[in-house]
């Protein structure tokens, strides 16, 4: 009599379809997990507004102008962008919030009032409905 005669003795055989349900139910858990990856890779992967600053001038003591290059995925897309002027401390100077027009183009040239001079701008990004990150 072999171990495992005895071990199946002692305790019962296996049940032949304990093996399949296990295999099966990991299956199905590892294609539920790999389509959630793919979903959420897509949907980050194809946002529904991207945007990137071109150029910044600082034009005087009060304001800085921006040139932003806005991409919307669609012309019903309502995205909020914001720039942001810092001082030569890097304290914030100045903030705006500006919405691109679809029919306007994808360049836009939008001019920051500041409380003081500032020596940079930055775009914090752009962001439309359901879509927390901006971009």
């Amino acid at each position: 009599m072999t171990s495992q005669d005895l071990l199946a003795e002692r305790y019962g055989a296996p049940r032949p379809w304990r093996r399949r349900v296990i295999v099966g139910g990991c299956v199905v858990l590892a294609l539920v997990f790999l389509g959630w990856v793919g979903w959420t890779t897509w949907s980050n992967a194809t946002p529904e507004v991207t945007s990137e600053l071109v150029s910044f001038k600082v034009v005087d003591e009060h304001s800085a102008s921006a040139v932003v290059d806005v991409r919307l995925a669609d012309d019903k897309v309502a995205a909020a962008c914001t720039l942001q002027a810092f001082a030569e401390d890097h304290s914030l100077v100045g903030t705006l919030t500006f919405t691109p027009d679809p029919g306007a183009g994808e360049r836009y040239e939008e001019v920051i009032r500041t409380e003081r001079r500032a020596t940079s701008v930055d775009l914090t990004g752009c962001t439309a409905p359901g879509q927390q990150r901006p971009s």
